[in-house]
């Protein structure tokens, strides 16, 4: 029943994803959500984030954010992240966004990651679009008011999701 909403994998923060071993197995474009996955809600791009997409273009991967946010946001978070291509506005868990982003970053589903902080909006998404998904923690408790109720879903499906990751072990 909440399988659809589990991610594909997990980790502790978009940093500590190996995007070398993506890469080797095949990756060629990431597709980021932006708020809570690499910076705090509303912050601009920061050295640990700047550094993150220099490494990402210099191992050969493209780069797409796809936002729920404005373009002003959006856009100034791109420029700031070493000219990533970018969708505002994006409609997620609509597949469109994702579709497009593919098409930005001249990438298919099968060469393709998503990582974000949410699973009805960010995972879901990937999911429909057919994209590898992973979830990242939430970088800062701080979340607009529609986003920390979703929170209290989200923990009855990873909780699902953790145990039946367990059993599969």
């Amino acid at each position: 029943m909440f399988k659809v909403f589990y991610p594909d994998e997990d980790a502790a923060s978009a940093y500590d994803i190996s995007f070398e071993k993506l890469y080797k197995n095949g990756i060629r474009g990431v597709i980021f959500d932006i708020d809570n996955t690499l910076v705090p809600h509303d912050a601009p791009a920061d050295e640990r984030a700047k550094k993150l997409f220099l490494r990402l273009h210099e191992l050969g991967i493209e780069t797409c954010l796809l936002s729920n946010n404005k373009e002003p946001r959006v856009a100034a978070f791109a420029r700031a992240a070493g000219g990533s291509r970018y969708i505002y506005n994006g409609n997620k868990p609509g597949k469109k966004g994702y579709q497009r982003a593919m098409k930005l970053m001249g990438t298919d589903a099968k060469h393709t990651v998503f990582v974000g902080d949410q699973l009805f909006t960010d995972v879901y998404g990937a999911k429909r679009a057919g994209i590898h998904s992973i979830l990242v923690k939430p970088i800062h408790p701080k979340e607009e008011i529609q986003i920390v109720l979703k929170r209290y879903l989200e923990a009855v499906v990873l909780y699902f999701y953790r145990r039946d990751k367990k059993r599969k072990k």
